[in-house]
Parts: structure tokens; sequence; C-alpha cells
């Protein structure tokens, strides 16, 4: 492969930090989360969502407690202009949210954003340009001087458009990765000055991963640049838009967090252009694993992944971090065995932090069950079998019965190639340990317990095509039972018995033989063992 075609970052753009701060931090509190899926999202939809749609999202948005939501680029087209004015006509913004609406550094194309937002209580209008070398170069065709005086032409029609109303600024160097230090300091610190930003009027200045060029921390270098070199720093929120062309654009928003940045726009699930926008869910769910809170409500992120889906006409994958259907799933025997374990502790110790082996957090956190953590297919092993019993048919197997089982399982999904359901695991122990028509059969018996604790255990029995009368004696009804059969000629050696409310199990040698068995009470259980054990 031509890899000699390709640069390294550091030949492409300079990042001046040495010194940095962000490796020591800790992030303790949320960022502002901004979710731009009705602009930025919907853009990269091979179907753009109409009115209905963009209003389903942006309601669960509002249900999910974002206070910052791009709502659209109202000069982009006419169903983007719409959907804004339907949000002013349907009366549909709440007095904690403020609606962002996005346009490019022209007088009528500004002029076109700010008509849409006339009558909203309060509003962002974000101002964007690109300004790197490539951009400037090949798609612009101006200089730096020509970018600065198109950038501040831009803000001051702005400002005059917006007056006295209530709206804040924010400005996007796109492709901010990409462009020199300098030059975005210049432009933001000339914005921050024209718009007269102060702490209770900030401006947002967002800077952008347009895309991926690097490792996370060299974004994250790059971000703690700006924020230390800012000028008014407490007049401005500064502001991340990660995407995720090498597939780390959640570390770069973590890392960015970590070195300054207050606000992170990017989409539920990831979409957006190409590999996607950084994905607001996996931020706010990995600092909820981290005991902060992300101030967004996911405790139903099934319904929230159902809307998104709707909305946005493409599937979530099973794979995706938390809301995806497999990532609460184990297949693997030695993680389904570390699962029960833990599990069973944690009902044993409520009250401890949540410290399960292999979930992250407690799915029940966000609405989901314990009934998909262990599933079965033929890579699992004695854990899950016997914790999907236990828990969906109080079925609780010995643990030295368990690797028994667990072969019978195997050989049963080896043979179907597929996993099995809690219910065909249930029939199969039942077909597997459960024995009525045997070698063996109790025709009728008794058990009685004398004066001194010994048991009499007197029964008809049929062995083959014979019956006969036998009794035996014993400290309990079991070997009581034991007896009785090696009156019958049958040489039966009970291993391991365990007995509890819902049934017994019974593991014995007979001819040679060891085997299982399990029924409703304890000779029903030493029967299905001796009839195993004789096939």
């Amino acid at each position: 492969m031509p890899h000699h075609r390709y640069r390294p970052y550091h030949e492409r753009v300079n990042v001046p930090v040495t010194d940095r701060s962000w490796p020591s931090a800790r992030i303790e509190r949320a960022p502002l989360w901004v979710p731009v899926d009705l602009r930025d999202g919907n853009q990269a939809l091979a179907e753009p969502m109409d009115t209905a749609r963009k209003r389903r999202f942006y309601d669960l948005m509002v249900a999910t407690g974002f206070k910052e939501i791009e709502v659209g680029y109202p000069s982009a087209s006419r169903a983007e202009f719409d959907f804004v004015r339907h949000l002013v006509t349907e009366d549909a913004v709440p007095d904690d949210v403020t609606p962002v609406v996005f346009t490019a550094a022209r007088a009528d194309l500004i002029d076109r954003t700010f008509d849409s937002v006339a009558g909203l209580p309060r509003a962002v209008v974000h101002l964007y340009i690109a300004t790197s070398p490539v951009w400037r170069d090949m798609v612009l065709g101006r200089d730096r001087d020509a970018v600065r005086r198109t950038v501040r032409e831009a803000a001051e029609h702005m400002a005059r458009r917006a007056g006295d109303a209530s709206v804040r600024f924010q400005f996007s160097p796109e492709t901010f990765n990409l462009t020199e230090p300098d030059f975005v300091l210049e432009l933001c610190d000339m914005l921050t000055a024209l718009w007269d930003a102060s702490p209770n009027r900030p401006v947002t200045h967002n800077l952008p991963a347009t895309v991926e060029i690097a490792t996370p921390n060299v974004y994250a270098d790059q971000i703690e640049y700006a924020h230390r070199n800012l000028s008014r720093r407490d007049s401005v929120v500064l502001s991340v838009h990660p995407h995720n062309d090498r597939g780390t654009g959640v570390a770069c928003a973590e890392l960015a967090v970590l070195a300054g940045a207050q606000r992170v726009e990017g989409c539920l699930f990831g979409n957006g252009e190409r590999t996607g926008n950084v994905d607001l869910v996996t931020l706010a769910l990995n600092l909820y694993a981290q005991g902060v809170d992300p101030m967004l409500d996911l405790s139903d992120i099934d319904r929230v992944k159902e809307t998104v889906e709707h909305c946005n006409r493409l599937p979530v994958h099973p794979r995706h971090p938390y809301a995806g259907d497999l990532v609460h799933t184990a297949f693997s025997g030695t993680h389904q065995d570390a699962i029960s374990k833990g599990l069973a502790h944690r009902a044993a110790h409520p009250d401890e932090p949540w410290n399960v082996p292999y979930l992250p957090i407690d799915p029940a956190d966000i609405g989901r069950s314990y009934e998909a953590v262990i599933r079965v297919n033929s890579q699992s092993g004695k854990g899950g079998t016997a914790y999907l019993l236990r828990t969906h048919h109080g079925v609780d197997l010995p643990p030295r019965m368990r690797p028994d089982f667990s072969r019978a399982v195997q050989e049963t999904t080896d043979d179907s190639g597929r996993e099995m359901t809690p219910k065909e695991l249930y029939d199969l122990f039942r077909s597997t340990y459960v024995v009525t028509d045997g070698e063996v059969a109790l025709e009728a018996w008794s058990v009685h317990e004398d004066g001194t604790g010994a048991h009499r255990f007197v029964c008809t029995l049929r062995t083959g095509d014979r019956s006969g009368d036998y009794e035996g004696t014993g400290a309990g009804p079991v070997s009581a039972f034991v007896d009785a059969l090696t009156g019958a000629g049958l040489a039966v050696r009970v291993l391991d018995f365990t007995e509890d409310d819902r049934a017994a199990y019974a593991e014995v040698e007979v001819a040679g033989r060891t085997a299982w068995g399990a029924g409703e009470s304890a000779t029903a259980a030493v029967l299905s063992a001796v009839n195993r054990g004789l096939r």
C-alpha cells in the first residue's frame, strides 16, 4: 500500500503545547451536551428527516434533558427553515432549553437564519467558516486576511440583526484541528471582543475535529492550548465537535474535556457524516460508570434507541456501547461464570458499590433486564446454564452437577448450531435428568421413621419385566431406599445429594457408572439417577 503518499499530523499542523496538564486532570462534572442530530446528523442521512420525524427526535432530546439543541440550518433549505418556524409557532421550546441554528458567513444566509428564529424566547446563532490552509487554498481561494475580513463582516451583521434580542453567538473555525493555532486564537479573540462577550452573556467558541487527523492526545493538546490562551476566558464557553474518522471520537471528546472543554457537540449513537459524529450517549454513560452524574436521563435506553432508529432510519449496531442488543450478553462460559457469581454476590450485598465482572454498569439502570445478560450457545459454560435455570425456572443446580449439564447443553447446541432459550434449557434439563420410564420403577412405596431415628423404606419395585416387594433401612429416607435397591440386586452408592424446596438432585454410582438425576422428591431424584446410570 502506498503509505508514502500520506503525512503525519506534525508535518501538517503545529501543536505548541509541551507542558500539558490534561493527563493529570479528572472529569468530575458533565460538560454541556449539545446534540446536532437535527442538523449535522440529518444532512448525513440518505433520507433526511421530515418535520414529523424531526419533531419526534426533538421531543426525545428535551425529555432526555438536553439544554442546548441544534435544531437546524435554516438557510440551507425550505424544510430546515420550516422546522425552526414550527418550533416557534407551536411554542415548543421549554424555558430551560436553548435552540441553536447554524449559518455560513454570508449576509443573505445570516438574514434568513435570523428570520427563522424570530419569536423564539432565546437562541444561539452559530457562525462557521473553514479556516485551515487546505480549505483556504483549494476550496475558498482566500488567504488569512480575506478569511478574517469575511468573518468580521459576518459577525458584525449578526450583531446588528440580533439587536437587544435574547440571542447569543457561537463561532466554529471549521477544520480547526488543521488550522494554525495562532490564526484560531486571532479569529476567536476578535469575535469575543466584537460581540462584547461577558460572563453573563458568553460567546461559544466551538473547535471541531472536522476530520480526525491524529491520536486523541493531539486533539487534547490543541484544546488545552486554546483553553490557556483565549482572551476573556471567563466569557467564553469552550466547545468541541469531534468526528470519528479514526474511530476515536469518544476518546477525543473525553480528553478534550480534560483539557478544558466545557461543551460537547455530537449525535445520539454517533450518526453523522462519513464515520459519524461523536456519540453523546456513550460519552454520558461513560461518565455515569465513573460515578459522575451525566445530567441526562437514559434510564430507558431502548426507548431512546428505538426513537433514534425510527427518525434516522438507521439501525444501532448490536455491539454498540451500552445500547446494543448484545452489549450486556455473555455467551462465553468463563464470562458467564464470573457474571453469575458477581450477581449472586450483589444480591447478598445490595448496598455495596456496583462491582460485577464484565458489566461496567448495572443493566437495570438503563432499563435493561438481567434476562439477556447470560445466553447459552456452544461456547457457554456451567455458570451460565445454571444461572438461567435458577433465574427463569427456580432450578438451583448443585455445583457438582453443573459441569454434567453443561456437557449436555454443549452437545445440543453443537448439533443445532444456535443458542438456546431459557425454556429450551429447562426442557433439556427435564428430559435429561427427570426419568419417569426407566429400567427401574417404583410401583408403590412408603417410608416410616421409628422411635430411634432410623427409617424403614417399604416398596414394590419393578426391574425390567419383574416386580417384587422389598424393604430397606437407613439413617434417612435416601439411605433406606438405597438399602431396598440392594435387596433387589442393584448395588447403588449415593455420591452427592442436595434438596431444596423446589427439587432434589442426586449423583449415584450404579453398575460401574456414575450419573445424576433430579426429581420432585429425594426418592425420585435417586431413582432418576439410577435409571440414567443403567442406560
